[in-house]
């Protein structure tokens, strides 16, 4: 590959938790092992939940474990022009409708079959409408949704960890009712823009992946490679959440910690140090070999960090 400039993209509508840390500092030791940029992004699109005390604070902890970045973050809430441009082209290539389905129809719709569509997936109800019926739609003056025909094609990529990863794709919205822009659509033009070579993020979204792809080969875009790395486990054996106690590095500092044995427990987690090694950002770097994390496991543990159920009272 030629080029391994990545990014980490937080959404500001909260702390960030030890997952969303150990996830930030793989994808920085992916590209500053390769001696490339990193990038930060802020997907701030939900203007409802985003705060800047937020931002503030993901900043800080990301900084405090020694994550660094190039240039000033790039903020979602201020492309929406950039967004639109995107929107015009996929209209133009004939593939935007309007879709007025409600949460509810959406339920409905999940359990109907839907072909060669993985289950949940959108079946193409308002795509399919007449004339008639989008009229008497549109004169309800409920607004509607933008979505593209996908035509659940079959999309592929190749995953530095997952391998070959094949999807029929769905038609996704690119724009909501309340006229956000939708995040597939958003990502993929902010990693375009930006320069993204390679994209590591949790696995947990590697199933949005072939939306994106199709979406950036529609758009003419450059598709940046991909590597989606373990999701961290709670001490219930389920993702790590509130429930699993202290999970900020705020909470780890209070209890006495410093950020650098949060940053080493990140590390072992995946065998870049032994449990209890505190070392510095430029011994993870000259450890790090990105063909070496795990590729079987969907999932890590945090020893020390995150309590075992089996010794966890909260269990």
């Amino acid at each position: 590959m030629s080029g391994h400039d990545g990014r980490y993209a937080p959404s500001p509508t909260g702390p960030l938790h030890l997952g969303n840390l150990r996830t930030a500092l793989l994808a920085w030791l992916f590209a500053r092992s390769a001696s490339s940029r990193f990038l930060l992004r802020i997907e701030d699109l939900d203007r409802g939940r985003s705060r800047p005390e937020h931002e503030d604070g993901q900043l800080r902890d990301l900084a405090a474990i020694g994550v660094d970045w190039d240039g000033e973050p790039l903020r979602q809430s201020q492309r929406a022009d950039r967004y639109e441009e995107a929107l015009s082209q996929l209209r133009a290539l004939g593939l935007v409708y309007p879709c007025w389905c409600t949460r509810a129809d959406l339920r409905q719709a999940a359990s109907a079959p839907h072909g060669e569509l993985p289950e949940g997936s959108y079946p193409g109800t308002c795509r399919e409408l007449s004339s008639r019926q989008r009229a008497e739609r549109e004169r309800s003056g409920r607004p509607a949704a933008l979505r593209v025909r996908a035509d659940a094609e079959p999309v592929a990529f190749a995953d530095r960890r997952l391998g070959r990863v094949e999807t029929a794709v769905d038609d996704l919205v690119v724009r909501r009712a309340d006229g956000t822009h939708a995040y597939n659509l958003a990502v993929v033009v902010d990693d375009a823009d930006q320069g993204v070579q390679e994209v590591v993020r949790g696995s947990d979204l590697a199933e949005t992946t072939p939306r994106q792809v199709w979406l950036a080969r529609r758009l003419g875009l450059p598709e940046p490679a991909y590597a989606h790395v373990p999701l961290v486990l709670g001490g219930d054996g389920r993702r790590l959440a509130k429930r699993d106690g202290a999970i900020t590095l705020e909470a780890r500092l209070a209890l006495g910690e410093r950020p650098a044995t949060v940053r080493g427990a990140l590390a072992a987690s995946v065998g870049l140090c032994a449990p209890g090694d505190e070392p510095d950002t430029a011994q993870l770097i000259a450890a790090f070999d990105p063909d070496r994390l795990p590729r079987a496991a969907p999932h890590v543990r945090l020893p020390g960090l995150v309590p075992d159920a089996s010794t966890d009272p909260r269990g």
